[in-house]
């Protein structure tokens, strides 16, 4: 690439947006904090009351609510309405990407009423959800019955939705694929109000191969059936640093997964790598482990999830001074890791928010909803993080990450 060695940016003199950034951290605490705990709370108690339905009651519902879709697209008039989007807010998205589309001309349909889960099928091991429910929602449902989704994300916010019309790769995805890979079947609305069931096989086998990273332009998903997988209460992970250069972390990250002798038995449940400088990384390899292997004498069980835990990153990074070291990590805990600290964004949102005092006294509040930091960030703080901030995924073959990771590398360091 003709790119590949162009030189740093210059730095940037300071505006005054910087310094409103900068203490930013007034506004989260004070206003974002205290409104997102009270949403969580109360989506927790829908949840709840959701749960306490029957699986009958919740699939009555839901062909109630895709009615209601079908009718309001009836009224759509094309040429005089524009397109078709859904009438979720832009800020309410979890990433952090402009949805600038939607402040033009369209026909908006309502689909906040799908977030149930409407069926758990054990016999099929299928999960048959609506496209709000997120994975904090679908974890509490199924680890109790040692079931989960064959990939979970992160983030608790992140929607089954979301994930299948964009993308969605996590520590396990190195067996299953990408979280679309795991959906068996979808329900989708057309532009004309036809309601139809989307498969590999079936009449509709395009749109089930199209809908993936669509982006939701190709139809209204309603429900989705997602391939689950049997698990236990803990998972076993192994912290291993390792040092070299880029290339080097970057083989000893495919070898972590990938044993070149093809010894299936080598493959980890779950693998994470964190880059913390161009030469020091920490590796994690994780195998689901019953509660009886995971309380033997010696071993160490660490309930990563408690509000007073230190951010799972910087746990992590211990494993560069203290050398590998091995503990156990409730299943569902293990899944939401970085959900508390959004990744590492949290220490950009709120400077102090990893140290203790503010872990012990305010961590419960945590973590701040990504849409209500959207909802008050403005507009000039909205285009300075479009100009200014990466959050970014990148999806690339195994053989190509060390090219990958040294190219980043040289793009970002200025």
């Amino acid at each position: 690439m003709s790119d590949l060695h162009s030189p740093s940016r210059p730095k940037r003199k300071k505006v005054w947006v910087d310094y409103f950034i900068q203490f930013r951290w007034i506004v989260v605490i004070f206003v974002v904090l205290p409104i997102s705990f009270t949403l969580y709370f109360l989506t927790y108690l829908g949840d709840v009351r959701s749960s306490m339905k029957s699986y009958s009651r919740r699939q009555w519902e839901h062909k109630e609510n895709v009615k209601k879709v079908v009718n309001r697209l009836k009224q759509r008039k094309p040429k005089k309405d524009g397109l078709v989007c859904t009438a979720r807010k832009p800020y309410i998205a979890v990433g952090m990407r402009n949805v600038d589309y939607k402040r033009a001309r369209h026909f908006e349909v309502d689909l906040s009423s799908f977030r149930n889960i409407l069926e758990i099928d054990k016999e099929r091991m299928i999960a048959k959800v609506e496209p709000l429910v997120n994975m904090g929602q679908i974890t509490r449902a199924t680890v109790p019955m040692n079931l989960a989704l064959a990939v979970v994300a992160e983030l608790d916010d992140l929607t089954v939705g979301g994930l299948i019309n964009g993308y969605g790769m996590e520590g396990s995805s190195h067996i299953y694929g990408l979280f679309s890979d795991t959906v068996v079947a979808m329900e989708v609305v057309l532009a004309d109000g036809r309601v139809v069931r989307v498969t590999k096989d079936n009449e509709y086998s395009d749109l089930f191969y199209g809908i993936p990273w669509s982006q939701g332009t190709l139809g209204l998903l309603v429900s989705a059936e997602i391939k689950l997988i049997p698990i236990k209460e803990y998972l076993k992970l192994t912290y291993w640093p390792v040092r070299g250069n880029l290339k080097e972390i970057a083989q000893a990250y495919a070898d972590s997964f990938a044993p070149r002798d093809g010894d299936p038995a080598k493959i980890p449940d779950f693998v994470e790598g964190m880059i913390f400088n161009p030469t020091e990384a920490v590796l994690m390899v994780g195998n689901y482990a019953s509660k009886e292997e995971a309380k033997k004498k010696g071993n160490v069980i660490n309930n990563v999830g408690w509000w007073f835990k230190p951010w799972f990153y910087q746990h992590a990074e211990r494993a560069l001074k203290k050398g590998e070291f091995v503990e156990y990590i409730p299943t569902r805990e293990y899944y939401h890791r970085h959900t508390r600290s959004l990744y590492w964004e949290g220490k950009l949102i709120l400077p102090f928010g990893d140290q203790w005092w503010f872990r012990w006294c305010l961590g419960w509040m945590m973590p701040p909803k990504v849409s209500l930091l959207k909802a008050t960030q403005g507009e000039a703080i909205r285009n300075y993080y479009h100009d200014h901030h990466v959050v970014q995924d990148v999806l690339v073959p195994l053989y190509k990450v060390g090219d990958c990771l040294e190219y980043l590398h040289r793009i970002m360091e200025g």
